[in-house]
């Protein structure tokens, strides 16, 4: 495993001085899992579970976060925390670091330790809506255009199609004026889901309070709200806070610009996390006292 440079090793230094009240949190695709051309194909880097399983055993809390439905990161990476203590209830620092939180599409769900998912109660009464939306868009899609249906969200992908860009950005913008869905960007894709004060932000906000240090990998637009929540705890709270972009040649420049320290693709997020996991004192994470 390559060691970090020296200017990373500095930067991410105070995610090591308290991993008991520490969070390591994660975007899943473009972050642990290549971009593929279809996303039901998508897979974390070989070695990501074990990552993750050993994040959850050193730091106080291991999350991953994403536009993914929770259920679709359980089937990825569950096992990094099968049969241990990890729930909605025990968000935040009082977690102990027993098993990895996996939180679904931007926030609204939350994975169990079982494998069970909580779905924020104010987006089910959008279920139907968006089920009628990825019905009438997967109608009339042009070839190579993929609709992913998340429950309660829907992505329309032209990544196998670039030239459908321009009708896809007409169709989602339709679709959210005819509903009230709002549009997020994404690469090479949008999505639709509930207008609701739920994003990688108020998901991290959940995951970290309490903590003394955190991060957060990300490689997206859909991770800046996540860049943003550490930013505010720093300031007004005087964590330690630390946002790494994850890029490629189709990262938004913003991302960069946004971030503390920057790693080239999931192999090197991987290894970075690895590092960190290594670099914990197991006995300052697992039962120690919060």
């Amino acid at each position: 495993m390559p060691t970090p440079s020296p200017e990373v090793r500095r930067a991410v230094a105070p995610l090591l001085e308290q991993p008991a009240t520490t969070a390591i949190v994660t975007d899943f695709d473009g972050t642990l899992a290549p971009i593929v051309d279809d996303p039901a194909r998508a897979r974390p880097v070989d070695g990501t579970a074990e990552v993750v399983g050993l994040l959850a055993r050193r730091f106080g809390v291991a999350a991953v976060v994403s536009g993914r439905p929770a259920s679709f990161l359980w089937d990825m990476l569950g096992g990094a925390g099968r049969g241990a203590e990890a729930s909605v209830e025990t968000a935040g620092a009082g977690g102990r670091g027993r098993a990895p939180r996996l939180v679904g599409l931007y926030g609204l769900e939350w994975a169990r330790g079982d494998g069970s998912i909580a779905l924020d109660p104010a987006a089910e009464r959008w279920r139907s809506v968006v089920g009628d939306v990825a019905q009438r868009i997967r109608s009339d899609a042009p070839p190579g255009v993929l609709v992913e249906s998340k429950g309660v969200a829907v992505t329309v992908h032209w990544r196998r199609a670039p030239e459908a860009a321009a009708w896809a950005d007409a169709r989602v913008a339709a679709e959210a004026g005819r509903t009230g869905l709002s549009a997020h960007p994404g690469r090479m894709s949008l999505e639709l889901r509930p207008p609701l004060p739920v994003d990688k932000g108020t998901a991290i906000e959940r995951l970290v309070t309490g903590c003394s240090a955190a991060c957060y990998f990300g490689d997206d637009l859909g991770d800046l709200p996540a860049f943003g929540a550490l930013a505010r705890m720093s300031s007004v709270g005087g964590m330690a806070t630390v946002a790494v972009a994850v890029v490629d040649d189709e990262t938004p420049a913003e991302v960069a610009e946004a971030a503390d320290v920057v790693v080239s693709g999931p192999r090197q997020a991987l290894a970075l996390l690895r590092w960190l996991a290594e670099s914990a004192s197991p006995s300052d994470g697992l039962n120690a006292p919060l």
